[in-house]
This record gives C-alpha cells, sequence and structure tokens, in this order.
C-alpha cells in the first residue's frame, strides 16, 4: 500500500530513557498478533502523514503487492478512502465507496475474497490496517482483536514529539546548507561538540544517519 520506511528490525525496536534503541516488545507482539490473526496477510500503515506512513508493514503474497504497487493502487484503493475518512471497523464486503479498478475484485482473484479494515487516530496521523481472509469473513470476536491490537499498534509506533534545542540548531543548520565545521562555528562549538549533537539527534529519532535523521525530523515537524 505504502513504501516500506523502515527494516523489521528497526522499527520494533523503541528508545529507551537515555534514548538508545532497546527492543520494542509491544510493537513486535502485535504485529505478530495480527499476522496470527490474519490468514492471507494484511497491511498496516502506522501514523500516516502527508499520504505517507511513519511506519509501513504488509504480509500480503508477493504477486498481489506487485500488482498492487505498480499500479499505484494506494492513490486509488476503496479500503484506504474508508480509513481516511472514517474512524473504527468494517467488513470489506461492506465498503459501498466507488471502486472504478476493480481493486477488491482484484484482490480476490490474489486469494484475498474476505477482509477487514480498521482506521484510528488523529486525520493528520491516522493509523489503517487491512487483514485478509482466504475461506471466510472475519467474525465479530476476530475484528475486536484487531481493533484492540490495531490500538496498541497506534500507540506503540508513536513518534517522538520533540527534540531538545540544540539538536535542533544542528539539524536546522545542516537542513540550511552548512557543512559540520561552519555549522559549529556559527553555534560557537567545537566540531566534535557539533556531531555530538547530531548523533544524539540520531539516537532519539532512531536514525541509522544524519540524511535519516533529517528526513525524519522533517516528517515529524520537528525542524
Amino acid at each position: 500500500m505504502w513504501r516500506d520506511n523502515e527494516p523489521y528490525q528497526n522499527l520494533t525496536r523503541d528508545r529507551g530513557r537515555d534514548g538508545a534503541r532497546e527492543d520494542n516488545p509491544s510493537l513486535k507482539a502485535n504485529l505478530d498478533a495480527l499476522s496470527a490473526l490474519s490468514p492471507a496477510g494484511f497491511s498496516a500503515g502506522l501514523h500516516i502523514r502527508f499520504a505517507s506512513p511513519l511506519i509501513y508493514v504488509r504480509t500480503y503474497n508477493a504477486a498481489w503487492t506487485k500488482v498492487y504497487d505498480e499500479n499505484a493502487y494506494a492513490l486509488r484503493d476503496p479500503l484506504v478512502f474508508w480509513g481516511l475518512g472514517v474512524k473504527g471497523h468494517t467488513r470489506w464486503s461492506a465498503i459501498r465507496l466507488p471502486d472504478p479498478f476493480n481493486i477488491l475484485g482484484q484482490a480476490r482473484s490474489f486469494g484475498l475474497p474476505f477482509g477487514a479494515v480498521v482506521s484510528c487516530g488523529p486525520i493528520n496521523s491516522r493509523s489503517i490496517v487491512g487483514m485478509a481472509h482466504n475461506t471466510r469473513e472475519f467474525t465479530d470476536e476476530e475484528i475486536g482483536q484487531a481493533t484492540k491490537i490495531v490500538h496498541n499498534l497506534h500507540l506503540a509506533a508513536e513518534p517522538p514529539t520533540e527534540l531538545t534545542p540544540a539538536q535542533v540548531e544542528a539539524l536546522r543548520l545542516l537542513a540550511d546548507g552548512d557543512r559540520h565545521a561552519a555549522a559549529a562555528a556559527k553555534l560557537g562549538i567545537s566540531e566534535s561538540a557539533f556531531k555530538a549533537r547530531l548523533q544524539s539527534a540520531r539516537v532519539r529519532l532512531g536514525a541509522r544517519t544524519t540524511a535519516q535523521a533529517l528526513k525524519k525530523a522533517r516528517e515529524y515537524q520537528l525542524i
């Protein structure tokens, strides 16, 4: 549905009090629970902002994923439109939105005849999860379980809400095009101290590189 933002082993790690990454059992356990509940796979777009999720995981079969991506169906999918317009849950069969590209019909031909969708969170940070069954409709009890799982995922994937002023200053200078030495001079600190600020920002944002830290800081609207 959307791009994969991080490898699974990275996105299932969380930050401790000191900002370091540590195992996030809540995110991993709930993704595993969602997988167990979805015999034909699922797609989970968590905290969708500016039409792109901060975390995206999907387990549908590769053939359907290829067709979906090659045809940019994320921009046309009635399940996505439903999730953006409504908070709650429903079965795919109950959605009455237009489907001019017959996306749901095509999904059936790839072994995804039944499904449910769950949506939660504010419109500017919405999480939408679709789940499929290959033999029958999901029961009310299963959809209830899925709803709890999705709410847990939404909470577990909540991005950081702030950086320190020093971290923001360092990232903004790089975003404006300054090199390390020039940025350090502007701040009146040594280059090694400037690099330490960048390192702390990377840790806080869970980024492997400074470029990824800048990207995440922009996506999270922190700079």
